[in-house]
């Protein structure tokens, strides 16, 4: 994977934590958007259920800790709740699932082969990367680093977050209540192998709590961290 061109960054700018290991990260590119689930987006009874983007919320600011993310209200300032955190009261916390990663270049896939309507961000997950290139797992094997004003975040190894039949109809253009068929299985297969995005992991030995903003810069590693 090469460093995004349409991205203007200068190695030196970055904070003293990050230059020191340079050679071993490698710039995806810039936060774009975050963003919570306040409830499920699969609504009804399968199998005549579907997929309704509506309870995404998009933030400047979130908060992460080892239970997943937190939004902030932009005007209040108030904690907002995502449905996979470990805390949230209907929680669907599995344990990898807490922090979820996404890069517009996948979304312009979907776009691609499915319409407009896969705007960024419409699969839900918390934190969408700039980028020009198509992101592998293998890409993401070492982790990434995102780059905050309170230092560095480490986030561990991804892995892939697997498409459901709901959000595959939606990008199908199916009718809330149409059943699923070959072409939905087709469409699983498209989005399965990173294109719906990654889950990735935050791990610290305390309660740490740190905040991500629009902005920040994320790195993937090219190598494990010493």
């Amino acid at each position: 994977m090469t460093r995004p061109s349409h991205v203007a960054h200068d190695l030196a700018n970055v904070p003293a934590a990050i230059s020191a290991t340079s050679p071993d990260l490698e710039l995806i590119g810039p936060i774009v958007r975050l963003q919570v689930q306040t409830r499920s987006l699969k609504r009804g009874e399968r199998p005549r259920s579907w997929y309704d983007p509506a309870a995404i919320l998009s933030l400047n600011v979130v908060r992460i800790d080892a239970g997943g993310v937190t939004g902030i209200d932009d005007a209040s300032g108030d904690d907002i709740g995502d449905l996979h955190h470990r805390d949230h009261p209907a929680s669907k916390h599995r344990g990898e699932n807490g922090v979820s990663l996404g890069f517009t270049s996948h979304y312009s896939r979907m776009r691609d082969r499915f319409g407009a309507h896969l705007t960024d961000g419409i699969a839900g997950e918390n934190i969408i990367v700039e980028t020009d290139q198509i992101v592998g797992t293998d890409d993401l094997d070492h982790g990434v680093v995102i780059v905050t004003g309170d230092g560095p975040v480490e986030l561990g190894s991804a892995e892939i977050a697997k498409p459901c039949a709901e959000f595959s109809k939606f990008c199908a253009g199916y009718a809330p209540d149409q059943l699923a068929d070959s072409v939905i299985t087709e469409t699983l297969q498209f989005l399965y192998d990173g294109t719906r995005g990654f889950y990735v992991t935050y791990e610290q030995g305390g309660p740490r709590q740190i905040e991500l903003r629009v902005g920040n810069l994320v790195y993937r590693r090219r190598a494990p961290a010493s």
